[in-house]
């Protein structure tokens, strides 16, 4: 599954699941663009002391100017756009609780990034993978969606919205070779999840990882596998799928 020079769009590569992303991908071959409401710079330090091809930018994916700055910047570095991981989402800064004590902020604000920027980034790239033929588009569900996250309604539901808009834009964009996946992941253990659990974040994990048949908390690395598949050629008719990587909580 070697990626042969392909052009990768990650958001959210900052930290987390994005960095290790944009590693992953980029150790595979891939020529990666490293996006994020925040400093990269970390990112492109380790992409090229491994050898890699990487550039940054500075990405806010609520606004579609920013996002269409950003496919453009792709296309005049690395002359074509063949992938794009939606990975940028807002985790750690929400506050959970009952449904009805969420903020109304804190509701507005994950739809904002977790729904919109999604929608954003795809609009914004599109126009690339058409013009080179096809494409792949990673977005990251959760298995807060597939299971059912109580005291988080917002981010549920927001994943939950990323599943809709991920099995609906595979069937528009088949005609155009441009395949649609998202990844389901239980709790990754990063920055993010320990900003969301807080002190409850021992036994928020311990739960997570009894519902699971394979009973190991969820680190960055394990997700990478996934997807360098699917923007791989091996995955080339595999597309509108919501894979789950949670040890086996949710069998779909």
């Amino acid at each position: 599954m070697e990626l042969d020079g392909k052009v990768i769009v990650v958001t959210g590569a900052a930290r987390g699941i994005g960095q290790e992303f944009a590693r992953g991908l980029g150790a595979a071959g891939g020529r990666i663009v490293a996006a994020d409401i925040n400093d990269c710079s970390a990112t492109i330090e380790q992409l090229s002391a491994a050898g890699g091809s990487a550039i940054p930018f500075r990405l806010d994916v609520r606004d579609i100017s920013s996002a269409r700055d950003m496919a453009e910047t792709a296309v005049e570095t690395f002359g074509r756009i063949d992938a794009l991981i939606n990975n940028a989402a807002l985790y750690g800064p929400l506050r959970g609780g009952r449904f009805d004590a969420i903020a109304e902020s804190d509701w507005d604000a994950a739809m904002s990034v977790n729904v919109k920027g999604v929608w954003n980034c795809c609009k914004a790239v599109v126009p690339a993978m058409r013009q080179a033929g096809g494409g792949s588009i990673v977005n990251m569900a959760s298995l807060a969606a597939t299971y059912g996250m109580p005291y988080g309604l917002h981010y549920t539901t927001s994943k939950a919205a990323v599943i809709g808009l991920t099995r609906g834009l595979a069937r528009e964009l088949g005609r155009d070779r441009i395949r649609v996946n998202a990844l389901a992941p239980s709790a990754v253990l990063t920055e993010g999840t320990r900003e969301f659990f807080g002190d409850r974040l021992d036994r928020a994990l311990d739960v997570i990882k009894g519902g699971q048949s394979i009973q190991r908390n969820l680190a960055p690395s394990d997700l990478v596998g996934a997807a360098l598949w699917l923007v791989s050629d091996a995955a080339a008719l595999v597309t509108g799928q919501t894979i789950a990587i949670d040890g086996g909580t949710v069998m779909l």
